[in-house]
């Protein structure tokens, strides 16, 4: 593959870890929760690492420019679908929907931005990487959180989670807010 580098390896490795941190997540062993959520961690340490290097290296590929951004809204929704499944209450899907809804719309949004030469219009702010930082520690303590066990740790994960959906919106206005120009002249 002409296009495997260094960075394009590690998001595949992110990807790659999905089923492993699915499979330690409902495995039946005493710390399986802190164990599937220290996988979490490491892949989002290898989202990090994948951008660093790409750009460090010099190694920035289209491939890895269309995979990067697939692989972490595949983590992210497969986290939140297991959290939701494991905190079945609407207290807990609701800002999980927000944010796998938002993921749809905004990617959406920059595929059709991007076929109209306008992706920088939509390309990722200040404000998108708070929330995803702020998502990830949120999906962190949750992973780690057993619903059965002490509150304040699942209770401080479904704040952050909510901080994570409030700075979804926010975002998604801001980026929907952009593009409006653009996107209302296609309404005429």
């Amino acid at each position: 593959m002409a296009n495997m580098n260094l960075a394009n390896f590690m998001t595949l490795l992110r990807i790659l870890a999905i089923p492993v941190f699915i499979a330690v997540y409902y495995a039946d062993f005493q710390g399986h929760h802190l164990v599937s959520s220290l996988i979490f961690i490491l892949a989002c340490v290898t989202d990090w690492l994948d951008g660093y290097l790409a750009r460090k290296l010099d190694q920035c590929t289209p491939f890895g420019a269309f995979l990067d951004p697939v692989a972490d809204k595949i983590l992210v929704t497969v986290a939140l679908v297991m959290l939701a499944a494991n905190f079945a209450s609407p207290w807990f899907v609701i800002p999980a929907a927000i944010m796998v809804a938002r993921e749809i719309l905004i990617s959406a949004l920059r595929e059709w931005m991007a076929e109209n030469n306008q992706r920088n219009v939509v390309a990722v702010g200040y404000l998108g990487k708070v929330k995803t930082t702020v998502q990830m520690i949120a999906i962190i303590v949750l992973l780690a959180s057993d619903p059965n066990g002490s509150v304040w740790f699942w209770g401080l994960g479904y704040v952050l989670i909510y901080a994570a959906a409030t700075l979804t919106l926010w975002s998604m206005i801001l980026y929907l807010r952009s593009a409006w120009p653009i996107l209302s002249s296609e309404l005429k």
